[in-house]
């Protein structure tokens, strides 16, 4: 067997430059009793929880491949959930950072994402249109809802019912009944998409906004609690808006008895343009609004008291023009939405919005945390006690990553520095320890290079400067006009003596270094400075400009689709290398001058030989224009990066694809390897830096090809289940059919195979022994069974049902051939019998039950055996219940006991009881004394 060649696999590395990402929203965190300290925001595929008192990162959640789009915190502030964009939602421990639940079910990006207000169910919806119910306690999906048409904007649990309320990009909300899994209700009185909404007011009144400047404002009214409005808050009579659409559906809700929806009025933002998201703090009392700009709406929420205060000097006010006017009849004073809403001031943040939330830190004082479109946070406090205020204590938290979008990447000659510009500024890293340690000011980069000796960079800007920078200091030193247009390449002689720069203006200018005397920089050393040597005209724009490492050619690629190669000592022409359709973004030149690899916008790679400028290969390479591509050094391997967001490596001699890599959730805008080829740095219009490391591991093409098609069968197998028999399209099983849950089927199958085998064996030695009467030695374990440390078949096929992940268990079941269903039933009666995960056992159970209900009860084989179950069942949950109320009632006295004793209060929650013991305490020593 001849040998192959070797390529050896590259590695994600850490992450630089990300603050917070685009696409999810902010959440303050409470972690260990700190209110305000800490918040999570979305950056890529990873949540960044921040200090916001130090600026520091304090942990960061890991995910996978899909970039975070939705975070919920739970209500008792030691989770956090996050949704993707592939559809999954994770349940994140914030103390260790580790995942504890993972469910999946959506098919696409989920938007919506909310807690109930115990923290034991989670509400999400997505693109898909689909709103679902997730138990978080069982580690399972309850139900998926069906019934929007667009997609889900916000989803949200009442506190008083069992009841969700849903928005969506389809005009609508809707009212869904937890109790019976239907859409009872739907508002209709929008006429644009319905972008978000907030409950307050204890439930009592529902704000939505939408694509116009208007929040409407609606009265719940529970109709089964007796309360109405009049009894609930006597004192305030407000004036109501009869709405046209509402007044048809009048009849039917009095019918169904859970609650009446009906609007009451508007009120008007500033904002002219769509609301992106509203929140209030948990009280209710401040509620903030944004659109697509930098101006974050505050409204001020007056308390029940305040209302009443209000109503009673309107009233007074009316008596005495009554009094005034000489008339007996005075007019009723009304509560109106505005009084409810009112506008309390219009602040100007530093970009545009992209998430707000906040907190209450004292009766008067609300911090608001503001997650900004350039990479940004911005976090401030409004006193709400005084009229019109600006923000206090106005922060950002800014110092780790640009604001606008990386466009150039350079390595320094020892590889232990890393330099990224933008359109604002200059950042000089640390690559051992990610750290930023320069930033300075610049113009819109282009392109970058550090200077011989790696003391100075030097910058080609979009305005035809280039600025030279000093990394010791941190100061420009000069500011050089090079070009009449922009400076789109920069290139480094070989002999390191000078540099070509290529522009708009249609010239490649050559330049040499030299150094000056500089009083303003130094009075005992010389600064570095750029003198023209040459210029050569070009017929169209230059945007790359490359020597070849032997000095002897230098290639121009134009604007008109071609690639020019002059001779570098006589600017001679020498080849024009044309065959592509659109123009050559990038190229570069092999290490032995030999090849030439071009990427254009036509989403092709060429490879050239410079001999004589033939096109060994031409490959299409990306989904959408090839924007940076580079040799490895002393190779003749290529990595090239893409709009389609993926980093691609190729074998330039063989031309074969080698690997991908993806990480990137954006177009990718440049990327630069280092000299020894150990590290691969790319930046992304997601705003991250990333770094990827060369490992030892050797990469086998055919692993990689079959492991390609692998993920092509995986998205194709996705689907969504359908139970069979059910016709009800409004509520379908939470899960989706994936990959994991077809192979968690085939573990159950493979282990109920290896049951009926073992259980064969055992019976068939109990029978030798009775047929000898006598005692013989148990026939050897199979090794599955010995590895799993089980010492029966069912112990065995106990622990293989175990594994399956519980929110994968009904999609696995579901998979199940209905031969395997029979063995299964019957392996399940023994468990039950057994009293061995009697949860676990009646969830298969019901289940199985529910699904193969016609074919089980027209099976007289497995008619006795459900009947055995049914009482069997019923006995087993019924002590498990009994034990599970006695351990409660046993728990509940030994803490009322020690709590007597000790006075101790164990819980937060005990804070009442608590006031009202020391209540009674008082009063038994006022009647004592």
């Amino acid at each position: 067997m001849g040998l192959t060649k070797q390529y050896l696999r590259y590695i994600p590395g850490p992450v630089l430059g990300l603050v917070g990402g685009q696409k999810s929203n902010i959440v303050f965190l409470d972690i260990k009793g700190v209110k305000g300290k800490y918040c999570a925001v979305g950056a890529c595929e990873n949540v960044l929880v921040w200090d916001l008192r130090t600026g520091e990162k304090h942990i960061e959640l890991q995910g996978e491949k899909s970039e975070v789009t939705q975070i919920a915190k739970s209500p008792d502030k030691r989770h956090v959930a996050v949704g993707y964009s592939d559809g999954m939602v994770k349940v994140f421990d914030l103390h260790g950072g580790e995942i504890m639940v993972n469910f999946s079910g959506h098919k696409s990006a989920v938007t919506a994402l909310s807690y109930d207000h115990q923290g034991l169910r989670l509400v999400s919806g997505a693109k898909d249109t689909d709103v679902i119910v997730w138990d978080i306690v069982n580690e399972s999906g309850l139900y998926r809802l069906k019934g929007h048409k667009g997609q889900i904007t916000q989803v949200v649990f009442l506190k008083e019912k069992n009841v969700i309320v849903s928005s969506s990009k389809d005009t609508f909300i809707k009212f869904w009944d937890l109790d019976t899994q239907h859409c009872f209700k739907t508002l209709v009185g929008h006429r644009s998409e319905v972008y978000d909404f907030v409950i307050v007011r204890n439930g009592q009144r529902l704000i939505t906004g939408s694509a116009d400047s208007e929040l409407r404002v609606w009265d719940i009214e529970y109709i089964d609690s007796g309360r109405s409005e009049e009894d609930a808050e006597p004192a305030l009579k407000r004036v109501k808006v009869e709405d046209e659409e509402e007044g048809e559906d009048e009849e039917e809700e009095e019918d169904l008895h859970i609650l009446k929806c009906t609007k009451v009025g508007s009120v008007m933002r500033q904002g002219r343009d769509r609301l992106v998201s509203m929140t209030t703090d948990i009280g209710g009392s401040v509620l903030t609004c944004h659109g697509n700009n930098k101006f974050l709406e505050v409204f001020k929420l007056p308390s029940l008291e305040d209302l009443k205060k209000h109503l009673s000097k309107r009233q007074k006010k009316l008596r005495k023009r009554a009094r005034d006017a000489g008339t007996e009849e005075v007019d009723e004073a009304l509560i109106t939405v505005k009084d409810e809403i009112v506008p309390y001031g219009l602040h100007k943040m530093a970009a545009n919005i992209v998430s707000v939330d906040m907190i209450l830190e004292n009766p008067g004082l609300c911090k608001v945390l503001v997650l900004l479109n350039n990479n940004m946070i911005q976090h401030c406090s409004v006193d709400l006690e005084q009229k019109q205020s600006d923000p206090q204590g106005m922060t950002k938290l800014v110092l780790p990553g640009h604001r606008t979008d990386v466009r150039t990447l350079s390595f320094s000659s020892d590889n232990t520095a890393l330099l990224s510009a933008s359109a604002e500024t200059v950042k000089i890293w640390n690559r051992a320890s990610t750290q930023c340690i320069r930033t300075m000011t610049s113009d819109y980069a282009l392109c970058s290079l550090f200077a011989p000796g790696d003391r100075h960079v030097i910058i080609g800007t979009k305005s035809g400067k280039l600025q030279i920078f000093d990394v010791g200091s941190g100061s420009l030193l000069e500011e050089i006009e090079a070009h009449q247009g922009a400076v789109w390449s920069l290139c480094m002689s070989p002999d390191r003596r000078g540099i070509a720069t290529g522009g708009a203006d249609k010239q490649v200018n050559f330049w040499k270094f030299e150094l000056i005397t500089d009083e303003k920089f130094s009075l005992t050393s010389k600064r570095l400075t750029l003198e023209l040597e040459k210029t050569l005209k070009m017929d169209e724009d230059v945007l790359c400009v490359k020597f070849s490492p032997d000095q002897r050619l230098i290639a121009v690629s134009l604007l008109d689709n071609t690639v020019k190669v002059f001779f570098a000592d006589t600017l001679k022409f020498f080849l024009s290398l044309y065959g592509h359709k659109l123009p050559v973004t990038c190229m570069d030149i092999s290490h032995d001058s030999t090849l030439l690899v071009s990427g254009s916008a036509d989403r092709n790679i060429k490879i050239w030989g410079l001999d004589f400028g033939d096109c060994h290969k031409s490959i299409f390479a990306h989904d959408d224009s090839v924007m940076c591509t580079q040799f490895i050094s002393k190779t003749h391997l290529i990595f090239t990066g893409g709009k389609d967001g993926k980093i691609k490596q190729w074998d330039a001699d063989n031309f074969e694809h080698i690997v991908t890599l993806q990480g990137h959730h954006a177009e990718i805008w440049c990327m630069t390897v280092s000299s020894t080829g150990n590290f691969l740095v790319t930046a992304s219009h997601d705003k991250s830096i990333r770094l990827w490391e060369k490992t030892k591991e050797i990469v086998v093409l055919e692993e990689e090809r079959e492991m390609e098609r692998e993920r092509e069968d995986e998205e194709a197998t996705e689907g969504e289940t359908v139970v069979p028999g059910e016709t009800n399209t409004e509520v379908t099983l939470a899960g989706r059919k994936t990959v994991e849950t077809v192979k968690g089927a085939e573990r159950i199958m493979e282990a109920l195979e290896l049951y009926k085998e073992e259980s064969a064996k055992v019976k068939a030695h109990q029978e030798l022994c009775h047929k000898k009467e006598k005692q013989l030695p148990p026939p050897s374990l199979n090794p599955l069974l010995m590895a799993y440390k089980c010492d029966t078949p069912e112990r065995y096929m106990l622990e293989m049902l175990r594994k399956v992940k519980s929110s994968e268990l009904e999609e696995s079941l579901l998979v199940l051939p209905f031969s395997y269903v029979i063995d299964l039933l019957k392996v399940l009666e023994v468990f039950i019998d057994s009293s061995w995960e009697v949860e676990l056992s009646c969830r298969c159970l019901f289940f199985l039950l529910r699904v193969h209900h016609g074919q089980i009860t027209s099976n007289l084989v497995l008619l006795p055996v459900i009947d055995r179950l049914r009482q069997k069942t019923r006995d087993r949950v019924s002590e498990l219940r009994d034990r599970i109320g006695f351990n409660r009632a046993g728990s509940e006295f030994i803490q009322k006991q020690i709590e007597s004793s000790q006075e101790t209060i164990f819980f937060s929650d005990a804070t009442g009881r608590y006031k009202d013991r020391k209540k009674k305490k008082r009063a038994i020593l006022a009647v004592k004394t």
